[in-house]
């Protein structure tokens, strides 16, 4: 049986599960979430709380980035690592980076289309990289992987399915997948930081903040009966998860492909009813939590609850243990590092003599094979080095003849050159000109076509609301924020005269894509935010 420890560090917490597997039979030995002030301790004591001292570790990958370039399909493996590479050199020229700083790992989707491949290059700055080892100094690191890559090793997915797994951490990634390839990773800048950090302000502990996310419900059309408790920190919540829906929505609309799946994990899937809240949005696109595959025949004993709060560990382990897509580790073992643990392993195997480093026989006694290897490998090298270095001085004077060359093409062609920018300078103030003047037309006749369109949006929606309006329902606001975005402030004793009022805008059409906001109860008064398009 082997197992793995996957660690998930954020800013303020780390997640954590132990993961083994034997055959096709996964278990998860220890799991959790812990939050700390000084990560070096912690990680300690997790390592000592789940018996991980000889365990190796798989951490998550921070700060990176992606790269979407199209390859032929037809190339082979030392012409396809060329051509990706001369794409992120360009990439990185392009936004003035540099390439040489930087580390890179990629993944070749199954798609053909008009001949050519889809590749997701993953970039990751070494200054960076670095840190992260650092952190696990003195522990067995023998995996560093992208989330938002590991993350559907928890899903059995199936043949044709098109899903996107919402994974709401520290910030949030949107993973696409189209016939169970990885075809784009969306990073988001809202996540669950933003909201832990407004509730720390109130309650001064992060691990209290956590709490409470967990203990909050979210107000939704199907669930309106929840205690003032439970509703008293929606305000610190609800604006994060609007804008992190609104993204997603907004990826459905544009995809070529037909989503038919979401799936929501990370910190913020402890919320209650945020499946039911994507849902609302989403409309026929299917939400659920992400509950790992191998997890789903659980008696109700176990709180799954418990793991799916940690599923980003669970993936990260189960990277390590051979699961998901290979070559994305980036705890890559240098060539220096392979000799070093040779030369270690050969010197600990033997007896250490007089302090030196390597101990030949007297070549009076017989040579053993190992010190026969030894001795070959050392010739080899240096044999190697000669040739190198004796080609190298030929190559070099050749490079310099041809440099010389290139020297005189390039005078040339600088003079050309110069000819081709005074003329293009010509025209690019032409083209200033000419765009601003069609610029200028085109926000002249967008103003007049926005008055004309909202000239009696508002009298019209007020008269609707008149003849349909509840008798206990009071309406305190009416905005129109932008375009035909209505936001409908209203109040009253009970909460069913709202849920009827809020229906009846649904039911007769009087706004589109109606959806509550948050409420509060002050004085037996109920006073809700109801938002929604005019049709």
């Amino acid at each position: 049986m082997s197992s793995y420890l996957g660690l998930y560090i954020e800013e303020n917490l780390i997640k954590y599960a132990k993961v083994s597997k034997e055959k096709d039979k996964i278990k998860i030995e220890a799991s959790g979430v812990k939050f700390y002030s000084n990560i070096s301790q912690t990680i300690k004591q997790i390592v000592e709380e789940t018996y991980s001292f000889k365990t190796p570790i798989s951490i998550n990958l921070t700060q990176e980035s992606y790269q979407y370039f199209s390859m032929f399909s037809q190339l082979n493996k030392k012409d396809l690592e060329k051509s990706i590479q001369l794409e992120f050199d360009t990439y990185c020229t392009e936004k003035g980076y540099n390439s040489s700083s930087m580390e890179t790992r990629y993944i070749i989707n199954n798609i053909v289309d008009d001949g050519k491949v889809k590749v997701i290059n993953i970039s990751q700055n070494r200054i960076e990289l670095t840190k992260l080892k650092q952190k696990l100094d003195g522990y067995k690191l023998e995996m560093i992987a992208p989330v938002s890559i590991t993350v559907p090793n928890l899903i059995n997915l199936e043949e044709n399915e098109n899903s996107l797994i919402v994974n709401i951490e520290d910030k949030t990634t949107i993973t696409k997948i189209v016939d169970r390839n990885i075809t784009e990773v969306i990073q988001l800048d809202e996540g669950s930081k933003e909201i832990l950090d407004k509730i720390n302000l109130k309650e001064n502990s992060y691990s209290k903040a956590y709490e409470i996310c967990q203990n909050t419900t979210i107000y939704t059309s199907e669930v309106q009966d929840f205690t003032e408790e439970q509703s008293k920190y929606l305000e610190d919540i609800m604006p994060t998860l609007y804008n992190i829906v609104g993204n997603v929505q907004k990826i459905i609309n544009d995809s070529t492909e037909k989503i038919s799946k979401v799936y929501i994990t990370g910190t913020l899937s402890c919320v209650n009813n945020i499946d039911l809240y994507f849902q609302e949005y989403l409309g026929k696109v299917r939400c659920e939590i992400l509950k790992p595959y191998f997890l789903q025949n659980l008696t109700k004993s176990i709180n799954i609850k418990d793991y799916i709060e940690v599923n980003s560990a669970i993936s990260l382990a189960l990277q390590g243990l051979g699961e998901g897509i290979k070559g994305i580790n980036f705890k890559k073992t240098s060539s220096l590092e392979k000799f070093i643990n040779i030369t270690l392993g050969s010197q600990n195997d033997g007896k250490k003599k007089n302090g030196k480093l390597f101990e030949f026989n007297d070549f009076k006694e017989k040579v053993t094979p190992r010190e026969m290897w030894m001795i070959r490998c050392v010739v080899s090298l240096l044999l190697f080095i000669v040739i190198y270095s004796s080609f190298s001085v030929l190559l070099v004077n050749k490079i310099h003849d041809k440099q010389d060359e290139t020297d005189t093409v390039k005078t040339k062609l600088n003079s050309q050159i110069s000819r081709i920018e005074a003329d293009t300078k010509i025209l690019n103030g032409k083209t200033t000109q000419y765009t601003t003047l069609i610029s200028d037309l085109q926000e002249i006749n967008d103003k007049i076509s926005d008055m004309n369109a909202s000239k009696n949006l508002i009298p019209n929606l007020l008269n609707q609301i008149m003849n349909s309006i509840d008798e206990t329902v009071q309406i305190t606001s009416i905005q129109n924020t932008t375009g035909k975005h209505i936001v409908i402030v209203a109040q009253s004793p009970k909460y069913p005269g709202l849920g009827y009022f809020k229906t009846i805008l649904k039911t007769k059409n009087i706004l589109q894509n109606v959806v509550s906001g948050s409420s509060m109860k002050q004085n037996g008064v109920i006073t809700v935010t109801i938002e929604g398009e005019l049709p």
